[in-house]
C-alpha cells in the first residue's frame, strides 16, 4: 500500500508539474502542489520504506523532472510563446514638414527649455536653447538636430 501512495504522488506530482510547464507557465497553485506532491513521496518513501527505497524514489523523481524540462524545451512550445517579430519603428516628428534653421513660428505653451510652438501651421515640440521663452512669444529656428528642434526668441 505505501508503494501505491509514493506512486501516486509521484504520478500526480508530474502531472502538476506538466500543467505548470506548458498550460500555466510561472509560480502557480500548480507548481507550488506539484513540489509539495514531490517532496512529501520523497519524505514518505525515508520516513516508512527505509533508505534505499527513499534514494530510489528520490532518483525518479529527479529524472522525471529533468525528463520533464527536457520535453519542454525540445517541444515547439517555447517557440509559440516567444515573440519573433521586432519594433523598427522610428518616429519622425519633422517629415513632411519644410522646417529649416531662420525659420520663424511662435510659442503655444511657455518654453521651459521644452514646449509646443506652431510653424507654418503645424504644431511641433521645440527646446528652448535660450532659456525660458513665454507663451505666444515669437521664436526662431536655431539648429536641427536629430528631430529636436532648438529654438530661441526672434
Amino acid at each position: 500500500m505505501d508503494i501505491l501512495i509514493i506512486a501516486g504522488l509521484i504520478i500526480a506530482g508530474f502531472l502538476l508539474f506538466i500543467i505548470e510547464v506548458f498550460l500555466i507557465p510561472g509560480i502557480s497553485i500548480a507548481g507550488i502542489a506539484s513540489a509539495a506532491c514531490l517532496l512529501y513521496a520523497n519524505y514518505y518513501a525515508f520516513d516508512v520504506l527505509g533508505t534505499v527505497p527513499g534514494l530510489i524514489t528520490l532518483a525518479i523523481s529527479a529524472i522525471g523532472v529533468i525528463a520533464i524540462t527536457i520535453w519542454f524545451m525540445r517541444s515547439k512550445t517555447v517557440d509559440k510563446l516567444s515573440l519573433k517579430k521586432s519594433i523598427d519603428y522610428k518616429p519622425e516628428p519633422l517629415k513632411g514638414l519644410d522646417l529649416k534653421v531662420g525659420d520663424k513660428g511662435v510659442a503655444l505653451t511657455r518654453l521651459a527649455l521644452i514646449g509646443n510652438a506652431e510653424f507654418n501651421g503645424h504644431i511641433i515640440e521645440v527646446r528652448s536653447s535660450d532659456g525660458f521663452i513665454d507663451e505666444k512669444c515669437e521664436i526662431r529656428v536655431e539648429r536641427i538636430l536629430d528631430g529636436i528642434v532648438m529654438v530661441q526668441k526672434a
